[in-house]
């Protein structure tokens, strides 16, 4: 039994590391705070979220990327968490370890850059825009590979779409969710999947998206987002 449970475990290794990071990270916040349920906005950018004036006016620039790893509450971790499993083990089986970080990383920062810019003056937590990336690549993955997957592509598009649809659903059902990152990321995420038949289109578009959020960040610091 033990050794069923390490075997799943190396599987899908990368997933369940990002989940096990994910809950030390809502543990600690929990702790720190002493409110499991439900972290204040306040107590969640004194902790490592972002917010626009430390990171833009402080040059706190660390929080884009611990932000990835944080959550507003016992709702939004356990729904991040259980998506991250249900989607990352599929694309786990499809995308190799360095492929699946680096989408990761990629699409939860750009997702960090862009709601800064459209959201500058909310507290800004989740790991939903690097899901997001890794439904959209996985999905990109699919529609690339439809001729050989055949008669199961309209199966796992289903799937993975109702997945998906369930995860949009619940940014429009509650405000407070960062829709600009989701859609962000499943942007980057598609196109992604679809160049991943290619490696070198794959590594090609992952260093032009690098160059992309670094300019794009330029932007942000340049242009003054505190006046209404």
């Amino acid at each position: 039994m033990l050794s069923d449970k390490f075997t799943q475990f190396y599987r899908y290794k990368i997933t369940y590391t990002l989940s096990i990071i994910i809950s030390i990270c809502y543990l600690y916040i929990s702790f720190v705070t002493g409110n499991f349920i439900d972290t204040t906005t306040k107590e969640l950018a004194l902790n490592g979220a972002i917010f626009a004036p430390f990171v833009i006016l402080d040059g706190e620039w660390y929080r884009v990327l611990i932000s990835i790893f944080l959550h507003g509450g016992l709702t939004h971790f356990a729904l991040n968490t259980l998506s991250l499993i249900l989607v990352g083990r599929a694309f786990e089986t499809y995308f190799s370890p360095f492929k699946y970080i680096s989408l990761y990383f990629l699409t939860g920062i750009a997702g960090g850059v862009v709601s800064i810019y459209f959201h500058p003056l909310n507290v800004i937590v989740g790991a939903s825009g690097a899901i997001f990336g890794i439904f959209g690549g996985l999905v990109g993955f699919f529609v690339a590979n439809k001729d050989a997957l055949g008669n199961q592509f309209k199966e796992i598009i289903k799937n993975v779409g109702l997945i998906l649809l369930f995860n949009l659903g619940i940014g429009l059902v509650f405000p407070d969710i960062d829709m600009s990152a989701h859609i962000t990321g499943l942007i980057i995420g598609f196109v992604a999947g679809f160049l991943s038949i290619n490696s070198k289109y794959f590594w090609a578009f992952n260093l032009f998206l690098a160059i992309l959020i670094y300019l794009f960040s330029i932007l942000v610091l340049t242009k003054d987002l505190f006046i209404n």
